[in-house]
Parts: C-alpha cells; structure tokens; sequence
C-alpha cells in the first residue's frame, strides 16, 4: 500500500512540479523564487497526502496563496523602501533644525513596549489588525485599543512639543 501511494506521489510530481514551477515563474518574475514556492506547495501536498482528494487544485492554491504571501511581503519591503529613503531625505534638510524638534522614530520608541509592538507591527510592516492579534497574542479589540491609545499619546506629545517650539 505505501509503495503504491509512494509511486503515485512521485509519478504527480514529475507530472505537474515543472507546470506549476512555471506558472509560478510568471507570477513572481523570479526562478528561484518559483521553485521556492513550487517546493513549498507539493510539501505541504506531502503532509496532507491522505486527506487531500484533488492534489492538483490543492497543489495550485496552496501555490497561489504562496505567491499572494510574496506579493504582500515585496510590497512591505517596497513601503519600507519609501518610508527609510523619505525619512533620510526628511532628515537630512532637518539636520540643523532646533534638536527639541520630535522625531516620530523616537516618539514611537519612547512608547511603552504593548502599546508600541502594536504600532510597529500594524503601522511599519503593514499588518491587518488580525495578524497582530495572532502575533501578540492579544484579541483584535485589544489590538484595536492598544493602537488607539499609542496614537493618542503620540498626538499629545506631537502637541507638547509644538507648543514648546512656539
């Protein structure tokens, strides 16, 4: 039985790992990435071998959800980017500015660690609320919260320090 199950594992890798390799390839404009995601996919085909009735619809979406996950991460890294090069350039004409002007880099830092955890991930890595929830181990409502009260001390030293600048 596991010989058998065995040669139908390998006989649907050769028959569709370099199809989906290749769709993956167009997705994500990379090989090495492609085969990462093809890869990927058949091991966790792999791990639910015997629950899984249609292995090439289960092989392509667990693939598609791969390729979504890379999208989103390059597009984390591209607002990363943006933010480090427009907070440099920010900085630079700034660098002779009066030094009680508030850095919003240092604001954030200067919060208490639950209520800057929160921030960083669901501001700076661009993380729904959800995801920081599972990551925290918090509920979303207290996710929700956490956000609004870090806001609101950051807005109240915004304020502090403008009134001190006037």
């Amino acid at each position: 039985m596991k010989r058998s199950r065995d040669k139908a594992a390998s006989e649907l890798f050769a028959a569709l790992y370099p199809r989906l390799a290749g769709w993956c390839r167009r997705l994500v404009d990379d090989d090495e990435t492609a085969h990462e995601i093809a890869s990927e996919a058949f091991t966790r085909l792999w791990a639910r071998w015997s629950r899984v009735e249609e292995p090439r619809g289960f092989l392509y979406v667990t693939a598609a959800n791969l390729v979504r996950d890379h999208w989103r991460k390059l597009e984390r890294e591209r607002k990363a980017m943006r933010r480090v090069t427009a907070e440099a350039e920010v900085n630079s004409r700034t660098e002779h500015a009066d030094p009680a002007d508030p850095s919003v880099r240092l604001l954030v830092q200067s919060l208490p660690e639950r209520l800057r955890t929160p921030i960083l991930l669901h501001y700076y890595a661009d993380m729904p609320i959800r995801e920081v929830s599972v990551l925290t181990g918090r509920k979303e409502g207290t996710v929700k919260a956490d956000l609004h009260a870090a806001r609101e001390l950051l807005r109240a030293h915004l304020r502090r320090s403008l009134d001190h600048t006037l």
